[in-house]
């Protein structure tokens, strides 16, 4: 299925990121690509978002291994005949294996993307968290639309 394709694709544009990231920038090395708007900058986080849950490796192996688990039950059972929540399902997949290798190898995230919105520095993140969050943006919408959708066949 195109789905898992997806996916590989999301972990390995992730993990290439990251690796140049580890292997051209030193730690907390900041470049600017647009001057007061977004940085590439080299951090580490070895929690969750924001750095939430620090230091805590064995909950989010076995998190993450659930969230793979039902990912991929889901795929399997019902994104055949919802391309969006296909598509949603295969982005949050690709995302939770990019962090969940990151936490096996390293021991921490590699996130580089730096972020500014007005005054406020938006926490750093990477490839894999941008998918995560595009993949549940779009299975709420995927959700909407399916209701929508039964309201309508009524």
């Amino acid at each position: 299925m195109w789905y898992y394709m997806l996916a590989v694709v999301i972990i390995l544009i992730d993990q290439a990121t990251k690796w140049v990231i580890e292997t051209q920038m030193k730690l907390l090395e900041s470049i600017p690509v647009i001057e007061n708007v977004f940085y590439i900058t080299s951090h580490r986080n070895k929690g969750a978002a924001w750095g939430m849950l620090e230091g805590q490796l064995w909950f989010f192996y076995i998190i993450t291994a659930f969230v793979i688990a039902f990912v991929v039950y889901y795929i399997q059972k019902y994104a055949k005949g919802n391309p969006i929540l296909g598509l949603s399902l295969a982005l949050i997949l690709g995302g939770a294996i990019g962090n969940f290798i990151d936490r096996i190898f390293r021991k921490e995230v590699v996130d580089f993307l730096d972020v500014y919105i007005g005054s406020y520095d938006f926490p750093i993140f990477n490839v894999a968290d941008s998918s995560l969050v595009v993949g549940v943006g779009l299975v709420f919408i995927a959700t909407i639309l399916d209701e929508r959708k039964k309201g309508s066949a009524k």
